[in-house]
């Protein structure tokens, strides 16, 4: 399907028009965008992954990418958001689509109009997706109990279905990973209410803290080793969070190049008598912005093809993914700087675009891994070679 079909089909220009008036007021009252929220479910939009053979539209990876890119230039924090419950099912359709079905139940659960949100981050563990700071302690009917704090669970105020994971270390000699799905009902899960943060205000990623919280059987996902295991489920949830995290910042940084340009077309020069879109130094710094930009969605169309037609880049995946997402996160920033300083005094106030754009661009500063983390993975893909 074109792209713009598919823009008009899942996100037209009316919806976004709503949802960007709507994200100064959810930022300013740092509000959670219950409207936005159900305006894309009554649209479908969370379905977006869940293939045809089980009732959904059955986009891919580059379709739904484009999609988010589109989203986040009208309100960021809501395609942040929305982001986690389309990793959820973009990762179940990544397993299926490589003959894994294992958690087809997905599928009928978002149809049904369950929302995911997702609980892997914690506070210090690097390791991420390859350890795990929280309890997994066996019960005896095959399910687990969790104990431990997620931080930066977006969607808290909605989410019902948590993709979760902990470390089960019952058996010393072979400890365990186990991940899986926790449900909202169940007891022992306590959401906090400190989220007064710089940026993303909307999607109200609060903490999520775990008591003993049951993970049922049939919802264990994997039982892996921690460390450097590989295994398709790590590896569907890498590529669905890199990318489609990465496509959030693409579009933060196109819609802040936007504002930028149309504010240098705005203001004037009284010493010149001219806008100062005609003004070199304006533009050089406009074009700056643009040129470290327009790698981005190349990198994005790129990668989610290739993952969507199934490329094998074997070890070579993970410094792609991560390079997709911290490129977009320096474009969002540089962009968003741009904007904010092409505003002028007027981009300075908390209600303009500019300033919110900025703050929302700043965010990307948090994604795992970080740039710094990531160093070493960079050098080792080149080193190793050699």
């Amino acid at each position: 399907m074109r792209h713009t079909e598919l823009a008009e089909r899942h996100l037209p220009e009316a919806l976004l028009v709503r949802f960007r008036e709507r994200a100064a007021a959810s930022d300013r009252g740092n509000e959670f965008f219950d409207d936005d929220l159900r305006e894309l479910r009554e649209a479908g939009y969370l379905t977006l992954f869940v293939p045809a053979a089980h009732g959904g539209p059955g986009l891919s990876l580059h379709e739904v990418s484009r999609l988010q890119q589109r989203l986040a230039g009208a309100a960021p924090a809501t395609a942040l958001g929305v982001n986690m419950h389309l990793m959820c099912t973009g990762v179940v359709a990544a397993m299926s689509a490589r003959g894994d079905d294992s958690l087809s139940y997905v599928f009928e659960e978002a149809l049904a109009g369950e929302i995911f949100a997702f609980g892997i981050s914690e506070p210090a563990n690097d390791w991420v997706l390859q350890g795990s700071n929280t309890r997994a302690e066996p019960a005896t009917d095959g399910g687990y109990r969790l104990t431990g704090t997620k931080i930066f669970t977006s969607l808290s105020p909605a989410w019902t279905r948590l993709i979760a994971h902990g470390l089960d270390a019952s058996d010393p000699a072979d400890p365990k990973l186990v991940y899986g799905f926790i449900e909202r009902c169940a007891q022992g899960i306590t959401t906090s209410d400190n989220w007064d943060v710089l940026g993303m205000r909307a999607s109200q990623s609060r903490a999520t803290r775990l008591d003993e919280v049951e993970m049922r059987a049939d919802r264990v996902a994997r039982r892996i080793s921690p460390g450097r295991t590989p295994d398709l489920l790590t590896f569907a949830i890498t590529s669905n969070f890199q990318l489609l995290v990465a496509s959030v910042y693409a579009g933060v940084a196109r819609r802040a190049l936007a504002v930028a340009a149309s504010a240098l077309k705005s203001r004037r020069s009284a010493s010149r008598e001219t806008a100062l879109s005609e003004l070199g130094e304006w533009r050089s710094r406009l074009a700056e912005a643009h040129r470290c930009f327009l790698s981005v969605p190349a990198q994005l169309d790129a990668y989610t093809r290739d993952f969507d037609e199934l490329v094998d880049h074997g070890v070579g995946w993970a410094p792609r993914l991560v390079a997709a997402r911290i490129a977009a996160g320096e474009a969002a920033r540089s962009a968003a700087e741009t904007a904010l300083v092409c505003s002028g005094g007027a981009g300075f106030n908390m209600e303009s675009e500019a300033s919110r754009l900025y703050r929302d661009a700043a965010a990307s500063l948090f994604h795992p891994p970080s740039a710094e983390v990531s160093q070493g993975m960079f050098a080792d893909a080149l080193l190793d070679v050699a």
